[in-house]
């Protein structure tokens, strides 16, 4: 139970700070565009990082000195983009929940997008697979901080999706989707640039 506990409460304190995932769920969340896949992505992707990180994959990674380097450029620029994306989408503004009559992402778009922040964001492989894997070492029994660990990841995520919705009255006003554009924006580039710098 102690090794539930602590794999539960390490998770959650390392998912619960806004990044570019969050930031992108929670929109879709107050958009309720896609929100199931999107939850579920999210959650099952943790679960294969942890997994990973709990069997040891953490040494594999540092066997492989290209990967890093590799998905810290290409993560940033991605991020840049998206943050590109989102200062605009500010810009522009007149966005609310009820639409602006523009064309609604599919459902292959988000999910791409939604892959995209996930994978290609090397701070997920250092939350989960180094850092918890590492930390499972300590308890006997690695798998049952491994469930813990899944288990806030996937109700982190499923409260973030599924909760944005009592935001609804506040973002049925364009003005704070430019608010929240530009939040997104500027975490999006402070991610990008802590990842170069």
């Amino acid at each position: 139970m102690d090794a539930l506990i602590a794999g539960f409460g390490l998770s959650l304190s390392l998912i619960v700070a806004i990044g570019a995932q969050n930031a992108f769920v929670l929109r879709q969340g107050l958009l309720r565009l896609h929100v199931l896949p999107i939850v579920l992505i999210c959650a099952l992707s943790d679960a294969i990082l942890i997994i990973a990180g709990v069997v040891g994959i953490g040494g594999v990674t540092r066997a492989l000195p290209w990967f890093e380097p590799l998905m810290r450029w290409g993560g940033a620029a991605f991020l840049f983009l998206y943050g590109v994306k989102a200062f605009v989408a500010a810009w522009r503004g007149a966005e609310t929940l009820q639409g602006d009559g523009g064309e609604v992402p599919s459902l292959w778009t988000a999910i791409i997008t939604c892959l995209l922040f996930t994978w290609a964001n090397p701070h997920v492989y250092l939350d989960t697979v180094l850092l918890l894997g590492s930390v499972s070492t300590q308890y006997d029994n690695r798998w049952a901080f491994a469930l813990g660990a899944t288990a806030a990841s996937l109700s982190f995520f499923f409260s973030l999706g599924y909760g944005a919705r009592l935001l609804a009255p506040l973002f049925a006003k364009p003005r704070a989707w430019q608010v929240l554009d530009l939040i997104v924006g500027a975490i999006m580039w402070g991610v990008a640039a802590s990842l170069l710098f």
